[in-house]
This record gives structure tokens, C-alpha cells and sequence, in this order.
């Protein structure tokens, strides 16, 4: 007899495990609030619809907080592996020169989902009333326009589950900038530096905004910049405007002409844009910007503070939810048997390329597998004793 399994969401997380799902042991029920599926899923396209990354395995694991809450399931369920799947279905992807992983075009996330609901469709996933499993994919706190509003957590909290507080993340960060530099830069660009954060390092750009900045090469450091706000009310960032050169060349080049002005020798000698110089001028004194000796350890090393986040609806993605040791290995709620939770509700983080939906993926297709494993193994325990 087949269990009822009743999946409360209806993004990346959820739809990954109502797909994955034996047919011919679960009857399936999809409950969605909104009038259209995965919302947040559609909105997230509109920045270019990055599904995954290309990046080794190893590297690819590393790149969540914490990494050990997913490594299970995107070793069972890779990058590789969601390619390889979306394909079966119809969709096909490809590498871009960031590494990151897009549907071909001109296929948008609505195909994507469409191909998804299809093959719901195609498998007989049938509604019903009561359910033996219940798995929760009900999201984060941003974007409320989509459905995602976090406002869930009563139920658990009624039930002595923890809840972490949402925070945001991949988000704009705070800087008091000089009036003077946000007149001529804002909207514009940092390419190509290296941002650094309590030891880490993130290569990219960055948009400079009337608020502060914005981009991956600082979304990428948003554990470490919210655990330094958290508990300082403050973030420090360094900023390397020539990664791709040492201190010592960068000196070099700055004492290689001594006719030029230092904003000419910026611009001429290392092909620093506007805002970069602009960024130097507004932040140093006078006394560092005109010493070349000094001049050079900023460039590597440009320290900015960060004072506050963007609002939680204005991130990409939160951190927070349902703590992460309410759960077993496998997605249970320890405290609810035979209910389990999965997707952004659960406080974990990733950056943005990817990451996220993969993590996303990774766990409904992880969940299915074991829910799957489980019913086969039941069904074989009960044949042995017949």
C-alpha cells in the first residue's frame, strides 16, 4: 500500500523531491498558498537564471555555512548530477565564463518550472486529504512579494522547536560614504578586485550604491561580515584593487614616472577606472594618497567599515529559521517524527551562483532518496518474514 506524503511549499526544494519520489510508493500531495508555484523561483531569473555551478566538488561544498549540514547531500545530489537531471527533463544547460551554470537559451525559469509541474503530471502525483509524511519547504523571510515571509515559525516555536532569527544575506551592506564620491560614482562599478573579509578572500566586483555596495565578490562574505556586525555593530573590508599584481609591483609602477600626476599614474600606469581612484581619494588623507610608498600597501589593501545590512526583503536570500540540530541526518524533525524540513527555512547560507537552488536541490532529491530507501527496505523486511 502506497504512503500519502504531504510536501508544504512549492519551490526548488519541494518540487526537487515531489519529482524524485517513487510514484509507485508515495502518493504525493504539493500544498502552495500563492495561486502559482515557486514564485520566488520565477522572480529569481530576472538577474540572469543561474542554476548551478561548475566548480569541483570539494570547492563546491566549501562554499556553504556550515558545510558540513549539506556535504551529504550534494555529494548524493551534485552539481553534475542536477545537470545530467535537468537535461532528462528537457532542459538543457550550459557553462558560461563565470563557471556558472544556465539553461540554454531562449529557455526561462517559467520552462524550468513548467518542466517540472509536467513531469509531476506525467508520474500521477495525486491530491489527498491526510498524509503519513509531511515535509516542510515553506522558504526564508525575503522577498515577501513572492510568498517568502517566514512566517511560519509560530507553529514550530509552539512546539518547543528553536528557531534561529532571520538576518539577511546576499545583500547590500552599509557604507557612510563621502558626499563628494557618491555624487560622481554611484551605480558604477569595482571590477575586477579581490574583497576581503576576516581572512577570506572573494574575487569580482562590486556596485557602488548610494547605501553602500552591492555584488558578488561581497555577497560571497556575508557570514563573516554579519558575524562581525552581529558582534560589533560593525565590519571592516579590505579591498584589492590589482589583485593580479604585488605590493612591490604596484609601487613599481607608481614610482616608474615622476612627472605624472598620482591620478595620472593611477589611470596610465595601472589602468585604474575613475571610481577606483575616486574611492582612493575619498578615503585616504592627503598624506597617504600623494606617497606612493603608502599609496601602494592601500591599493592592495583598502580597509572599509561596514555599519548595517540591507532590510530583509531586499536580500537575496536569509539566514535563520529552524536550528539546524532540530533535525536528524536526514531532514527529520527530532521532535516531530515523521515530519521533515527542508529548502532556505533552515538556517544555513550560501552565495549567491548557483549555490543556493543547488542546496535547494540537493536536499529535496537527498530527502527522496531516503524516503524512497526506506519504503523499499520496509517493503523487503515484511516480504522476509512472509
Amino acid at each position: 500500500m502506497k504512503k500519502s506524503i504531504a510536501i508544504i511549499g512549492s519551490g526548488p526544494a519541494a518540487l526537487m523531491l515531489a519529482a524524485t519520489l517513487d510514484e509507485n510508493a508515495f502518493e504525493v500531495t504539493v500544498y502552495e498558498r500563492n495561486s502559482v508555484p515557486a514564485r520566488k523561483f520565477l522572480v529569481a531569473g530576472d538577474g540572469g537564471f543561474n542554476l548551478t555551478h561548475s566548480e569541483n566538488i570539494e570547492q563546491f561544498i566549501s562554499r556553504y555555512t556550515p558545510s558540513y549540514f549539506l556535504e551529504k547531500s550534494i555529494r548524493s545530489f551534485s552539481n553534475s548530477d542536477l545537470r545530467n537531471w535537468l537535461n532528462d527533463i528537457g532542459i538543457e544547460t550550459f557553462i558560461g565564463t563565470s563557471k556558472r551554470v544556465f539553461p540554454v537559451k531562449p529557455i526561462k525559469p517559467i520552462d524550468v518550472l513548467n518542466a517540472f509541474l509536467t513531469k509531476l503530471k506525467n508520474d500521477n502525483k495525486e491530491l489527498i486529504v491526510k498524509a503519513d509524511l509531511t515535509v516542510f519547504a515553506l522558504g526564508g523571510a525575503s522577498w515577501s512579494k513572492t510568498g517568502s515571509t517566514g512566517d511560519w515559525t509560530d507553529y514550530f516555536t509552539e512546539k518547543n522547536i528553536a528557531i534561529i532569527p532571520f538576518q539577511p544575506s546576499n545583500c547590500a551592506y552599509q557604507i557612510k560614504w563621502n558626499p563628494n564620491f557618491i555624487t560622481s560614482s554611484e551605480g558604477k562599478p569595482l571590477k575586477n578586485i579581490a574583497v576581503f573579509c576576516d581572512g577570506i578572500e572573494k574575487k569580482g566586483e562590486v556596485v557602488v550604491t548610494q547605501f553602500g555596495i552591492e555584488g558578488g565578490a561581497v555577497y560571497a562574505l556575508s557570514p563573516k561580515i554579519r558575524q562581525q556586525l552581529n558582534k560589533n555593530n560593525f565590519a571592516e573590508i579590505l579591498i584589492d584593487l590589482k589583485p593580479m599584481l604585488t605590493t612591490e609591483v604596484v609601487r613599481a609602477k607608481l614610482n616608474s614616472t615622476g612627472n605624472k600626476t598620482i591620478s595620472n599614474l593611477l589611470s596610465d600606469e595601472l589602468k585604474l577606472n575613475n571610481v577606483a581612484i575616486a574611492l582612493l581619494k575619498s578615503v585616504l588623507p592627503k598624506e597617504e594618497f600623494t606617497n606612493t610608498a603608502l599609496l601602494a600597501g592601500k591599493i592592495k589593501q583598502l580597509p572599509l567599515q561596514i555599519t548595517g545590512m540591507a532590510p530583509i526583503d531586499e536580500a537575496i536570500s536569509t539566514v535563520g529559521g529552524i536550528a539546524l540540530n532540530e533535525l536528524d541526518e536526514n531532514f527529520q524533525v527530532k521532535k516531530l517524527p515523521g515530519h521533515f524540513a527542508i529548502g532556505e527555512m533552515l538556517d544555513w547560507d550560501a552565495p549567491t551562483g548557483g549555490y543556493l537552488l543547488q542546496g535547494c536541490f540537493s536536499m529535496g532529491h537527498y530527502l527522496a532518496q531516503q524516503l524512497n530507501d526506506g519504503k523499499n527496505s520496509t517493503e523487503e523486511k515484511s516480504r522476509k518474514q512472509n
